[in-house]
């Protein structure tokens, strides 16, 4: 996983560090120089101006503009507060690049930038860019690419940051952030995330029973189950309280449970994970079944939709404290709203870990970038996925996977985690445009197997 670091957490990396201030920005600056050569594609003949300001992010920015001179590049550099408007200036040569080092994380005004008609790279993050939030301040670059150092930025990730940011570099520069609470998660994680089935599994191995749909969204409880089934869970049960019959895969068990969710004489010890709440509606016999289920059954569970609706009009940390096995809650931001009695702040890390902090459970904040955060305080990000996945349903999938990943005998924080940063993988086999929910699970499995889940073992 990559470390994600906030500005203020950075400030005592950079102060713990063994090297000097000198050291460090000269390491900094070499990693600027490599990657702006990078871009330029060579440095023969090419010109750059380097924008630099008068703090540590100007320092990093006129070490690479050295760098840069000595390897042949025409390097001009210009002071932040008297560069112009825009970019080759009158007078100026034709330029092919603009190194962007005026501001860092401690800008407490708005920038204006100068506008370019050559890429820009950016030394630790787009100038007027909050390393907190992600929100713009002013009028920052678009970067073509950005050299952070050390561990990710959260700006980078959220709110405008994705935009202006480009294609994002970590450069190590030698300091310590072990210490990160904070992770992004990458292809390579899942695997370590998601327990393989074992030699011996058999179908009561990873079996999960789906409490879901209502008459007008029937479709939710079909690609729960769907998704669950396919992301490996050995059985699927799928209960719809009113009684409706969803459209769902020829694998998946129909049991009859009424409106109040009395699980009694099913069994329910049988099953390894329970998926709770998509499209159940607002009926409130069944919110208060929710309520009862979530607080009685002691196995892993994942809430979501309607489910979270149900819990939200009662003791939500009540309920979830009084459990031995953190419960998943999965809001998007209305439904955080209703839990937590506002939504996430400009902090979005911040407010979905006090959520998590508060109730005791494993929440999951759906997003550009999804922030999953565990009671204890530690955050895991998932950036995979894009506005594809912005349509009606994709939830109720996502929903399956954490349920199916939860089966396999993951632990609640490593299986939200890790469904996740699959439902945004499933981005990268479908078509750029005319998505639907019902399309994600017939790419799931091929996702998982890329990834290396259950590789080497037989299902």
């Amino acid at each position: 996983m990559i470390p994600v670091v906030t500005p203020e957490e950075m400030a005592a990396v950079d102060e713990a560090a063994p090297e000097s201030f000198e050291v460090l920005v000269e390491r900094a600056g070499g990693a600027v120089a490599r990657s702006a050569i990078q871009m330029l594609g060579g440095t023969y003949g090419r010109r750059v101006v380097v924008v630099a300001g008068r703090g540590s992010n100007g320092a990093d920015g006129r070490v690479a503009a050295a760098r840069l001179r000595r390897r042949g590049v025409r390097t001009i550099e210009l002071d932040a507060t008297e560069a112009p408007a825009s970019l080759p200036a009158d007078g100026m040569p034709p330029i092919d690049l603009v190194v962007d080092a005026a501001y860092g994380t401690g800008l407490g005004r708005p920038y204006v930038a100068p506008t370019s008609s050559v890429p820009v790279l950016a030394v630790d993050l787009p100038s007027g860019l909050d390393g907190l939030t992600g929100v713009a301040c002013g009028s920052p670059s678009v970067a073509e690419r950005t050299v952070t150092f050390g561990a990710l930025k959260p700006g980078l990730l959220f709110a405008d940051g994705p935009a202006l940011a480009g294609r994002v570099e970590v450069a190590g520069i030698g300091l310590d952030v072990s210490g990160a609470t904070v992770q992004l998660v990458v292809d390579a994680d899942v695997a370590d995330l998601v327990p393989a089935r074992s030699e011996g599994a058999h179908k009561w191995h990873g079996a999960c029973w789906v409490v879901a749909g209502s008459a007008p969204m029937v479709g939710a409880a079909a690609l729960a189950a769907e998704a669950a089934l396919r992301a490996g869970a050995g059985y699927v049960r799928l209960s719809v309280p009113d009684g409706s019959a969803a459209p769902a895969a020829v694998e998946v068990v129909r049991f009859p449970l009424g409106p109040d969710l009395v699980l009694d004489s099913a069994d329910p010890g049988r099953f390894a994970a329970f998926v709770v709440g998509p499209g159940l509606g607002g009926d409130e016999r069944t919110a208060a079944g929710v309520r009862r289920l979530v607080a009685d059954v002691d196995r892993p569970l994942v809430v979501d939709g309607d489910g979270l609706t149900a819990l939200a009009a009662g003791d939500v940390a009540g309920i979830c404290r009084e459990r031995s096995v953190p419960v998943v809650l999965t809001p998007h931001d209305g439904e955080f709203e209703r839990l937590a009695g506002a939504r996430p702040g400009a902090d979005r890390i911040g407010s979905v870990r006090s959520l998590a902090g508060s109730t005791g459970a494993v929440v999951l904040c759906k997003g550009p970038t999804t922030i999953v955060a565990s009671p204890d305080g530690l955050v895991r990000l998932a950036s995979a996925g894009d506005r594809r996945l912005a349509t009606a349903g994709t939830g109720d999938v996502l929903a399956g996977i954490i349920g199916a990943f939860l089966a396999r005998g993951a632990e609640p924080f490593d299986a939200a985690a890790a469904a996740a940063h699959v439902h945004g993988r499933l981005c990268s086999l479908l078509p750029p445009t005319g998505v639907v929910a019902g399309d994600l699970s017939s790419v799931l499995v091929e996702v998982l197997a890329g990834l290396g889940v259950d590789a080497g073992g037989r299902v």
